[in-house]
Parts: C-alpha cells; structure tokens; sequence
C-alpha cells in the first residue's frame, strides 16, 4: 500500500510539473502584452519596454520559466498586475470557489446515486426510462444556458432567489447558503448525468453476478442482498467516476463564477487571463490540478480499501 501510494504521489508531482510547464508556455503565446495590460493602451514603448524589464519578461521563456519556479515560496509567486503575492488573492478565492462546489457535490452526489441505483432496480421501466434519458439530456445543456434560465426565472421573475452569488459580509449561513443555491444548481445538473449513469451501470452488473444470486438463492431479505452485496461492489467504479467529477468541477466554475458575479478561483483565472497576469493564471490552474489529482487519488485509496483484490495486488 505504502509504495502504491508513493508512486501515484511521484505520479501526481510529475503531472504538476508538465502541467506548469503547459499552461506558462501557453500563457505567454497569448496575444496582448502584460506591460501593456498594467500601463494601460496608451503607454510609450519605452514605459513598456522598462516594465518589460522589470518583470523579467524580456528574457528567454526558459529563463523566465525557472526565476518564476525558483521564485516560488508560500506566497505562490508575485502577481503582475497587483504586484502582491498570489497567495493573497488565491487562498480566499480558492475558499469561496470550495465553498460553493461543496455545496453542489452534497447535493449532486447522494442525488444522482440514489437516482442511478433506482434506475438499475427498475431497468427497463418507466423510471429507469426516465432517470436515464432525464441524465443524458441534462448533460447536453451547457452550463451559461442553465444559469441563465435559473436567473432569469427564480432571481429576476418569482425572486426566490438573489441574483449574485455574493452574500454581505458578516451574512449568517442560511442567508449565504440562499446566495449559492442558485449557482450551485446548473453545476448539479451538470454532473447528475455522468454520476447517475455510472452508477446505474455497475449497480446492473453486480444485480446479475454470481454471487449476487447465490445470495438470493441462499434466502437473504432483499434489503440486504442490495447493502450487503449489491452497493459494495457497484460503488466501486462510481468513486472513480465522482474523484474525476470533482476536479471538473473545480475547473467548471468560470462560467458558473463570471455569470454569477461570485469572487472565486474560477472568476480570478477569467480575470487573470485577460489581464495577462500569467504568475497568477498559472497558480490557479495548478491549484485546480493540484485538487483534481488529490480526488484521484483518495479515490483511489478508497476503491484499494473496499477492493481486497487490489490490496493484494498492491502488497504483490
């Protein structure tokens, strides 16, 4: 288990790096120039030209590639644009964008599984038609139409709902928690599909195993032929599905973030990628892979637990 785990470490340590290395090249092949972004369009070439200098950005890229690596402490570097340490704008962002996606996994995961798992006890009917087909379709809805449709419907016509993601400072739960209902909503529909699908599929596998009807065959109570034996094993596969679901969902925010006016991380990379602020563009993306990669990875250490199989395939 130990040398498992330190390979995916090594595995996810490698990853960041390619990663960095990406998003940096590619940050600085945009059009548009950070001097000219911070000094604004009617700067002189020379005031461009010193500003140049002063960020490093005259240099070759792998030159500034390694003075931003080597420049890395806690502070995650320093933004162009503010000329502040990233960490200062990063670390809150990153809250608020955790706060809101926590609050869509907590509904989207227990939902869709549950929707999955009936599907799969009633396949071939009316509600397996219709959790199944219902999944698909919301998938296929792109994530601004939603919000749109939810803001125009139960913020602007019925006011259920505010408008902006962004409760007062000092609000109290239940009123910051009427604040991201709404955004929450179209990240929800969003990952209903791929969860409620995958698990209807292994809940459907392990109904017609073996061992699922010799269960049955020795007189177990339905209840816990499903708990037992059923879930268990169909659960399996659905983790690995909802680990990977939680890194797009952390990398889906921008849309969600920008339309809603919510001040998070997604918000902060739309923000810095317009403002050509590439130390901060590229510490968000790695915070972003940085979380993805954690959820594979306790997604997997869960499936090895629940999995004797792969846990003497680890020891081997």
């Amino acid at each position: 288990m130990g040398r498992y785990l330190a390979k995916r470490v090594a595995l996810a340590l490698l990853t960041l790096f390619l990663l960095s290395v990406i998003v940096f090249v590619a940050g600085q092949v945009l059009p548009g120039s950070p001097s000219r972004s911070i000094l604004g369009n009617f700067a002189s070439e020379q005031s461009i030209a010193q500003m140049d200098k002063q960020l490093g950005l005259d240099k070759p890229l792998p030159v500034q590639y390694w003075h931003w690596v080597t420049g890395l402490h806690g502070d995650l570097g320093t933004s162009y644009q503010y000329q502040a340490p990233v960490s200062t704008f990063l670390l809150p962002a990153l809250w608020r964008s955790l706060q809101l996606a926590g609050l869509a996994f907590l509904i989207v995961v227990p939902l869709s599984i549950c929707g999955g798992v009936l599907a799969a006890l009633h396949r071939g009917r009316l509600l397996d038609r219709i959790i199944s087909t219902g999944g698909l379709t919301l998938v296929t809805i792109p994530q601004f139409v939603s919000g749109v449709v939810l803001i125009v419907v139960f913020a602007i016509h019925w006011k259920i709902f505010p408008v902006t993601a962004s409760a007062a400072e000092g609000s109290g739960i239940l009123t910051q928690l009427r604040h991201l209902i709404l955004p929450a909503i179209p990240l929800v529909l969003m990952l209903f599909g791929y969860i409620a699908r995958m698990a209807r599929a292994s809940t459907v596998e392990a109904l017609e195993s073996d061992y699922v009807r010799t269960a049955t065959l020795k007189g177990l109570p339905p209840r816990v032929v499903l708990f037992r034996h059923v879930l268990r094993n169909s659960m399996l596969p659905t983790i690995a599905v909802v680990a990977t679901e939680t890194g797009n969902l952390i990398g889906g925010l921008v849309v969600i973030e920008t339309l809603f006016n919510y001040p998070g991380l997604g918000r902060l990379i739309y923000d810095a990628g317009n403002q050509k602020d590439f130390p901060m563009l590229v510490a968000g993306v790695l915070v972003i892979g940085v979380v993805y990669l954690v959820a594979a990875l306790v997604a997997d250490v869960v499936t090895t637990i629940l999995n004797p199989r792969l846990r003497l395939e680890g020891v081997e």
